[in-house]
């Protein structure tokens, strides 16, 4: 079965999120470091950074850099696939279970990341670029939303 993507908005999609992988590290990291510097109980779920204020602390932290590089690898992986609904899921899913049963993450936070991961490629590199990937980031969301609501959440 295919995902709900033109063949064209594949390739914008995948267009737009080379420009911000090409830096994963970096750029996953600004990422977490925006949503726990602006939505602060973000960082409950992270034992190793509860202690940390400062955004500039954050930044320099392995555990935030490790982390910030999972997400977009994830994602990475995720953007391979949106021509294939079998393998898309095949990533997601236990990623959620995961989110869901073990980490117990409010999936309320993926939209903020995604929301931040778009904001980004909109400072970045243009309203273009957002625009390309604002489909994927909610095809992601309700996958999620799924796996929780079948995890009981």
């Amino acid at each position: 079965s295919t995902m709900p993507f033109s063949e064209a908005e594949v390739q914008s999609a995948r267009g737009a999120w080379e420009k911000i992988y090409v830096d994963a590290e970096d750029n996953g990291t600004a990422v977490l470091v925006r949503m726990f510097t602006e939505h602060p109980d973000t960082k409950s779920y992270f034992t190793h950074f509860k202690g940390m204020d400062s955004a500039e602390e954050m930044k320099q932290s392995d555990q935030v850099r490790g982390h910030g590089k999972r997400v977009f690898t994830a994602i990475n992986d995720m953007v391979q696939h949106l021509d294939n609904t079998e393998a898309f899921l095949g990533i997601l899913n236990p990623l959620g279970q995961k989110h869901a049963t073990q980490l117990k993450v409010d999936p309320k936070n993926f939209r903020i990341i995604c929301d931040i991961i778009l904001q980004l490629m909109e400072e970045k590199f243009g309203g273009d670029c957002k625009a390309s990937f604002e489909k994927v980031t909610n095809e992601i969301c309700t996958h999620l939303n799924n796996v929780y609501k079948e995890a009981g959440w």
